[in-house]
């Protein structure tokens, strides 16, 4: 069923930070995912937004770059240890969607997203910008979150479609 953000009736914080949730990216050619806990929702430049922060490093980073859309899928518990197994493994390596077993499917605007997902959010790119060390005022959290590898970039986009089952 498709519905607006208005009738969302999740709790946001615990999708994203205890679900998790799959970011992907790409095309009917070569689409990739991975597991995110950091991101959110609200509302910025007068549209519907999610908000997603993904290190450069990925292999999803390269699809978010190509693309003017990505889905955002959320799971069920007995999804877990695929989720945690797509934050671990990069699609550089190995076909993880494959490997998984999911579904993949495309939107009228070639989004690809899962089947077994019980939410997708869509969205298309508004805006993007990296986070920068200069620009933290706690400076402990700067140290919690980049003891190692590349500074985030995130990325701004509108909702353009939810799927809830």
């Amino acid at each position: 069923m498709n519905i607006t953000p208005f009738d969302l009736n999740e709790n946001i914080f615990k999708l994203i930070s205890q679900d998790w949730m799959l970011i992907t990216a790409g095309d009917k050619e070569k689409a990739n995912t991975m597991t995110a806990s950091f991101g959110g929702f609200g509302v910025l430049f007068f549209k519907n937004v999610a908000h997603i922060y993904v290190r450069p490093e990925r292999f999803t980073y390269g699809f978010l770059e190509n693309k003017d859309t990505f889905s955002l899928s959320f799971f069920g518990k007995e999804y877990k240890d695929k989720l945690a197994y797509c934050g671990k493994v990069s699609g550089r390596d190995q076909d993880k969607i494959s490997e998984c077993e999911f579904d993949l499917l495309f939107d009228d605007n070639q989004t690809p997203y899962f089947e077994q997902a019980h939410i997708t959010i869509f969205c298309k790119k508004l805006y993007h910008q990296d986070i920068e060390e200069s620009c933290f005022t706690d400076k402990e959290a700067y140290l919690k979150t980049y003891t190692s590898g590349g500074m985030h970039r995130m990325y701004i986009g509108e909702i353009t479609n939810i799927i809830v089952k």
